[in-house]
């Protein structure tokens, strides 16, 4: 007995080494910083864009409040603009975010200003009812609910994802649920890219700051995803990947670029008058430009995910992204490697096979298979902000 108690744990040693060996394979992040893209009159003249934060463990019971998520949720967006009823920010599940619908299946490749409206004033109704008919739907120059809603309509988004914790995302919602969440926007020192920066030193202390140049001291989007593209080079753990999330076309032109101070001030022609005024300023501005201010922390080919394959970005696997059950993986473990272990003694065993549990046939996030023992709960809280389901 005692030679055979000893061949099975060194069988043992032999298969956790080999398991060790074996690619992680898919780890998915579990948030995503969204750069967005200036659009229409405002956003010509100010082309510095717009930011938030997707976090996909995070949720809401309503727009104000943040819970952790349930089986079967997919996150949710959370932004800062002026004009909501007064709140600092607001939280809104990510389906309804991009697309204004809480069933991807529903949006169409291409629609129309009467189609967007209906769906947005349709969600408006069925999750901002208790705030009245008041709140404002935005104008040329404050923000409103309309761009919280179905934003994918109006611009492209880039979606900087990176991984997170449970820890620091159950920190990060204590935090704005304790904290008070009353509106001081200030587009100079208190914008939407402000509100960003404090969530992102969160996940990552003190790597997001203001900068006298290239932005003059404002916090803009496109300075967020440059810091975060640069601690992501030089720190691998944070799993970084970059995605388009494209505009559905139909509703209005296409989106612009996403420029900073300087470079908005340079490509849009504010830099003539300054120079007549302040030559040496303009000057300034001019080589701060060239040095630093055409940077560009977008790939040239990131990844396109629209409504029918948000899997990368909501990290749930796909069937066609798992290994079939079939395939073995062979991980062949030289026993003479493994004699200086304590307590090994060599067993008549050259290599070890090891073959891949079988691969899902279900979406483990799927709602659909919850039971009466094991249903998907809704807060007891406040059960009127529901989140979408999986996408399929």
């Amino acid at each position: 007995m005692q030679p055979l108690l000893r061949a099975k744990k060194n069988a043992l040693r032999i298969i956790g080494i080999a398991l060790l060996l074996i690619p992680a394979g898919h780890l998915f992040a579990q948030a995503a910083l969204f750069l967005e893209q200036p659009y229409g009159i405002f956003g010509t003249l100010n082309p510095t864009g717009h930011a938030a934060v997707y976090l996909q463990r995070v949720c809401a019971d309503t727009p104000v409040h943040l819970r952790m998520c349930n089986v079967g949720e997919n996150g949710v967006v959370i932004s800062r603009y002026k004009g909501l009823n007064g709140y600092d920010w607001i939280a809104i599940p990510l389906i309804p975010y991009l697309y204004a619908v809480e069933d991807p299946s529903r949006v169409l490749a291409i629609t129309d200003r009467e189609t967007v409206n209906r769906l947005r004033y349709r969600y408006k109704e069925s999750r901002f009812s208790e705030w009245g008919d008041d709140l404002p739907k935005g104008n040329f120059v404050n923000g409103g609910w309309t761009q919280l809603v179905g934003t994918a309509y109006d611009r492209n988004t880039y979606a900087f994802r990176f991984a997170t914790t449970v820890a620091q995302d159950e920190q990060l919602v204590a935090h704005l649920n304790g904290r008070s969440n009353h509106s001081h926007f200030n587009l100079f020192f208190n914008n939407c890219a402000d509100f960003d920066r404090v969530i992102m030193n969160y996940y990552f202390p003190h790597k997001f700051r203001r900068t006298v140049l290239p932005d003059a001291g404002i916090t803009t989007p496109k300075r967020v995803a440059y810091d975060l593209v640069k601690h992501a080079k030089r720190h691998p753990e944070v799993q970084l990947t970059v995605l388009e999330i494209p505009q559905v076309p139909g509703f209005r032109h296409k989106s612009g670029a996403i420029h900073g101070v300087a470079e908005s001030l340079v490509t849009n022609g504010y830099i003539i008058p300054i120079f007549v005024l302040h030559p040496y300023i303009a000057g300034g501005l001019l080589a701060d430009y060239l040095v630093r201010g055409r940077y560009s922390p977008v790939p040239k080919h990131p990844t396109v995910v629209g409504a029918d394959n948000l899997e990368a970005l909501i990290g749930i696997e796909t069937d066609s992204a798992m290994p079939a059950a079939s395939v073995p993986v062979s991980v062949a473990v030289s026993v003479q490697s493994l004699e200086t272990l304590p307590g090994f003694i060599p067993v008549a065993m050259e290599s070890v096979e090891l073959t891949e549990p079988p691969a899902y046939t279900e979406n483990p996030f799927d709602p659909s298979r919850a039971t009466s023992a094991n249903p998907v709960q809704e807060s007891p809280a406040r059960s009127t902000f529901v989140q979408s389901s999986s996408p399929r």
